[in-house]
């Protein structure tokens, strides 16, 4: 095992799920800072209607960029089960099957990003005096993402084995450079959103060269061989059964936040620049809860491959913890500091900063909910249950969002930015009750079926 590899199988649990949770939370932190610094250099540099700009984008790129995250969520999973139960060659092959995956994505969001922005933004009723700044950041964004698509993938395969320290150093890394380059472009060659798009792009190249890199060198089953690279039928077909049904909730998730995305614009630029700034922040509290959907999910598929059910239910509760303790822990802090927080990123408009407030006060003291949701649903899709939490997640988060947008959100008095945020917190507890009952019945059902 490599040095920098966490055993799932062995060892004391609580340890082992803290030393393998830290990277993914501070690398999902790293993460986070290529668009946070997108948005603090051109808040102070060029104004909050780059700002809103750049934010109005969010969205729309997740919803496009979802269905295909949610296949590297397939192959992690498929290459943890087959970890756990030592089945070398599956590892193997799942791997090689991977990369293709990962390209041919990447191929298909760049036709699909740079010859659709404008009009996907349209559909969202972006504001004319952001509309131009908005397509330009997207066309450029989506040059890049076979790059993103490739990272994706690969650092899912390195935390399946239980390395999670590599993204860290290459996204610390991949950081920096970002960074570096969005000042370069903005301050020194006036490229405004263009300059931060293209910024990101470099460094996402970067990251994922350095991770291709370490697959290749690495001495155990998940060495990646590029002359062995091809698409293995049975293995793929395990990637689309596990992957797909992710990959379509997180795009399902992602129309409902276009809707509200809309909802937002509608109140114009100032509301658009306040709630942008206020979802970036958010953003930072749900990297670190979602890394624990990321260590259930591993761990769940790894001793559910190796058939140890038990220590698989330990991680799920242990993960429920620890969420929920440090969301409301975090959530308090952070809303506590709010308006200095805001004002990192919007410093021409106090009318937005008091926007973006008004999100913090509706979200953030409830959203442990949110990482309770995940890592129920992580729970699921590590015992290689893709399909239901899906559909769960579809009623309990999609159709109640876009309910309580076409109803009470279209009530005079409750037809206020207040209003449309309550659908997340609804939505957030509703799923994560249907997901953790449906854990245990599935967990009971597969644990009698290996006891037999």
């Amino acid at each position: 095992m490599s040095r920098r590899n966490i055993d799932m199988l062995n060892g004391s649990l609580f340890k082992n799920v803290i030393a393998y949770t830290i990277p993914i939370i501070l690398t999902g932190i790293l993460q986070l800072l290529f668009n946070a610094a997108d948005l603090v250099i051109v808040g102070r540099f060029c104004g909050s209607i780059s700002v809103a700009a750049v934010g109005a984008t969010t969205s729309i790129i997740n919803l496009i960029v979802n269905l295909f995250i949610g296949l590297s969520v397939g192959a992690g999973v498929v290459v943890a089960q087959s970890i756990g139960a030592g089945d070398n060659k599956k590892t193997h092959r799942t791997i090689h099957t991977a990369i293709p995956t990962a390209l041919l994505g990447g191929i298909i969001l760049t036709v699909i990003g740079i010859g659709l922005s404008e009009t996907f933004l349209k559909w969202m009723d972006t504001p004319e005096d952001v509309l131009p700044l908005s397509t330009l950041y997207m066309e450029i964004y989506f040059a890049g993402i076979i790059f993103m698509m490739l990272y994706n993938f690969c650092a899912s395969i390195l935390r399946a084995a239980g390395d999670t320290k590599s993204p860290l150093i290459f996204l610390t890394i991949a950081g920096i450079i970002n960074v570096v380059l969005n000042v370069i472009f903005v301050t020194a060659f006036d490229l405004n959103v263009a300059g931060v798009a293209l910024a990101t792009t470099i460094s996402q190249a970067v990251s994922a060269i350095l991770v291709l890199l370490t697959l290749a060198k690495r001495n155990d089953s998940c060495k990646l061989y590029l002359s062995k690279i091809r698409v293995y039928k049975d293995e793929l077909f395990e990637i689309i059964k596990v992957g797909l049904p992710a990959g379509i909730q997180g795009s399902l998730f992602s129309i409902s936040n276009v809707i509200i995305q809309s909802s937002i614009n509608s109140f114009g630029s100032v509301v658009m620049s306040g709630n942008a700034a206020a979802l970036n922040i958010e953003g930072f509290v749900y990297t670190i809860l979602n890394a624990f959907h990321q260590t259930t999910l591993n761990f769940t598929g790894q001793n559910v491959g190796a058939n140890q059910y038990k220590r698989a239910k330990k991680v799920f509760l242990m993960c429920l913890g620890c969420v929920f303790v440090i969301g409301i822990s975090i959530s308090t802090l952070v809303y506590l500091f709010g308006p200095q927080l805001l004002s990192i990123y919007i410093t021409d408009s106090p009318e937005a900063i008091e926007c973006g407030l008004v999100r913090m006060s509706c979200l953030f003291i409830p959203f442990c909910l949110l990482g309770l949701m995940d890592v129920s649903g992580g729970g699921l899709r590590g015992m290689g249950v893709s399909f239901i939490p899906m559909v769960i997640s579809i009623i309990g988060v999609c159709g109640l969002r876009i309910g309580w947008i076409y109803t009470i959100f279209q009530l005079p008095q409750f037809h206020t930015p207040e209003w449309l945020y309550h659908s997340y917190t609804v939505s957030w507890a509703v799923t994560f009750t249907a997901q953790t009952i449906a854990y245990f019945v599935i967990y009971n059902r597969k644990k009698r079926s290996v006891t037999k």
